[in-house]
Order: structure tokens, then C-alpha cells, then sequence
């Protein structure tokens, strides 16, 4: 790996753009595969008990996705994940569904890999969710650092 690229950090502006974006896509995705499989999603509303209401648990979800999680990707963990920008995007998408299965949906009563909201099936549809946000995400975030890399001219080595 070339030393610029691991200086390189994808544009913090973009990546919450990114979040903006992904957010209500993974919601939208999340929402319409649980009702076309017959999965009641209702993370919201549990996160919602926990926090004091639905409007609370819907602004720590917006805020999250949009804010708290763009700006990890961009300043603590962009550069431990490999490829292309929506590879990585990929990558944190799925890390980020792991830490909600293994941390997050047990706290707030879904169990663990979605046990008490309709297992394998809601645990499915919530990575399906999550890799959407990622990639959405890794894409806008990096998509600035990609054009650079296409931009910049290549030494020539010819003898």
C-alpha cells in the first residue's frame, strides 16, 4: 500500500453527507424487506422504551447514522479496512451490524441476533440494512480520495 493512501483520510463532510443518505435507506430497506418477509422490525420503537419515546429513539438513530458513525468511520477506523471505498463501506456496515447484534439489540430486549424479534429472518434484514448504509456511506465518504487517485499521474519508469 502506497504511503499516500495511508495518510489519506476520506472527506468528513462527504461521509455525513453519506450518513444523511444512508440513514434513511437502511431504514427504508430494513422496513420494506421485514414487511415483505412478515418480520415485525420494531428497533426503533425498542430503542424508543429505552430512551423515553419514539421521538427520542428516532433522533439517537438519526444522530447516530448520521453523525456519530461517519465521523468514527472517517477519523478511527477508514484505514484498517481494505479496498475500494464502498469495500470499506461494506466492511464497517457489517461491523456495525455485528456490534448492534452482539451489543445493542440486547440491551434494548431483541436479544442476541435479533432472538426476540424474529431471529435469523430479523437478523438477515438488518444486515441487509446495515450493508446498505455502508456502502452508501463508504462510497460518498471516499469517493473524493478515489478521484484524487484516478487524477494523479503515474511516473513513467521506461528505460
Amino acid at each position: 500500500m502506497p504511503k499516500e493512501s495511508m495518510k489519506t483520510r476520506p472527506n468528513l463532510g462527504l461521509a455525513i453527507v453519506g450518513g444523511f443518505v444512508g440513514t434513511p435507506a437502511m431504514t427504508v430497506a430494513v422496513y420494506l424487506l421485514a414487511t415483505l418477509i412478515g418480520v415485525k422490525m420494531n428497533f426503533v420503537d425498542a430503542l424508543a422504551t429505552m430512551l423515553g419515546g419514539w421521538k427520542m429513539g428516532m433522533l439517537v438513530h438519526v444522530l447516530n447514522g448520521a453523525i456519530i458513525f461517519p465521523l468514527a468511520y472517517v477519523v478511527f477506523l477508514y484505514r484498517f479496512f481494505p479496498g475500494p471505498a464502498y469495500v470499506k463501506g461494506l466492511a464497517f456496515g457489517l461491523m456495525l451490524w455485528l456490534a448492534s447484534q452482539l451489543l445493542i439489540l440486547p440491551l434494548i430486549g431483541a436479544g442476541l441476533f435479533s432472538s426476540q424479534m424474529g431471529g435469523i429472518r430479523a437478523s438477515g434484514t438488518l444486515l441487509l440494512g446495515h450493508l446498505v448504509y455502508g456502502v452508501l456511506l463508504g462510497s460518498l465518504a471516499g469517493s473524493a480520495i478515489e478521484g484524487l487517485s484516478a487524477a494523479k499521474p503515474r511516473a513513467n519508469h521506461a528505460a
